[in-house]
């Protein structure tokens, strides 16, 4: 797994952990903390999503080269 796979698998590991304590700790009704952590959450799963293709196209390209097309 590549560094920036691994960062955003962390990271984005991390928001969920603090959605849930949050939860826990009854801040599942603050509609600004949960907005902003939302947004977070979005994005660090977008650079997930991002990091991960691009590991797979590498690996890809490692194995048959380059596509073009």
């Amino acid at each position: 797994m590549s560094p920036a796979l691994e960062l955003a698998r962390t990271h984005l590991a991390a928001l969920r952990e603090e959605l849930a304590a949050a939860t826990a700790a009854g801040l599942a009704q603050n509609a600004t903390y949960q907005a902003d952590l939302q947004q977070e959450m979005a994005s660090a799963e977008t650079a997930y999503v991002a990091a991960a293709v691009t590991e797979i196209a590498s690996f890809r390209a490692q194995l048959s080269g380059p596509q073009f097309g």
